[in-house]
């Protein structure tokens, strides 16, 4: 038995990463997926993947930043495949290293319009798409462990990841009688293409990094997608309002 076998749902952000991974552990698990980035050649990399090993995928290309955008995506999901399941808000970026002092408006205008606004946006369609659907759903938001701690010199990110967490747990609290359950996801450090290069390049920098893990290693993007799955299963279903870290440990130093 799959997981999320008969779903239909969306990732965004899935061109590479943890979005990636993501839509392909949700095909696998049975679901049909809606593939989003502003990637287009990445995305279409993406579900010929899943295709590749036969599971069900389709391409839209989103900007998380965008109202419009998150509209699409809802839309589209139903009109391929009748209705709205789950949904995985993945989408965001960093901020530039800077201490508060030093930092320019324009750098948290830009964190905060994909990380949360754009977050709200995509919650809000899906949201309202399950009510009119009458259905129940499942929602996980890609925060990150920066959601509950300080790093020094990333305020934007920062505040925008803690504000991702304060909009999951309202959101699950309002919507939680509907069936409706939202959740999000807290990655530690992943071992992305990005990190893999900067390993790479400064092994003394990774290899510190790693020392303060308490598992010693780094985690994968399946494994952030493959709690993502997991949240949005029928598993999960007594699960709301959770924020939950996928970090080897590391939170439980800050």
């Amino acid at each position: 038995m799959t997981l999320m076998a008969g779903k239909n749902g969306l990732v965004t952000a899935s061109g590479g990463g943890i979005g990636r991974a993501s839509a392909l552990a949700f095909a696998r698990e049975g679901a049909r997926v809606l593939v989003s980035d502003i990637d287009d050649d990445a995305s279409r990399e993406t579900v010929d993947m899943i295709r590749s090993a036969g599971g069900t995928a389709e391409y839209l290309a989103g900007d998380a930043a965008e109202e419009s955008s998150a509209i699409a995506l809802v839309d589209r999901v139903v009109e391929l495949w009748g209705r709205l399941d789950f949904a995985h808000n993945n989408a965001g970026i960093g901020s530039p290293t800077k201490p508060v002092s030093e930092q320019e408006g324009s750098d948290w205008e830009r964190a905060f319009r994909i990380n949360l606004f754009g977050m709200m946006y995509a919650m809000k369609h899906q949201i309202r798409r399950f009510k009119e659907q009458k259905t129940p759903g499942a929602i996980v938001n890609t925060a990150s462990i920066a959601a509950v701690s300080a790093n020094a010199g990333l305020s934007p990110y920062n505040s925008s990841k803690w504000g991702v967490l304060g909009l999951t747990q309202t959101a699950a609290t309002e919507n939680a009688a509907d069936g409706i359950r939202i959740n999000a996801i807290m990655p530690g450090a992943t071992l992305t293409a990005a990190i893999e290069k900067w390993a790479a390049e400064v092994p003394d920098q990774y290899a510190g990094v790693l020392d303060g893990i308490p598992m010693k290693r780094m985690g994968t993007p399946d494994e952030q997608a493959n709690a993502a799955v997991w949240l949005c299963s029928e598993q999960a279903s007594y699960i709301t309002g959770v924020a939950l870290p996928v970090d080897g440990g590391l939170v439980l130093r800050r």
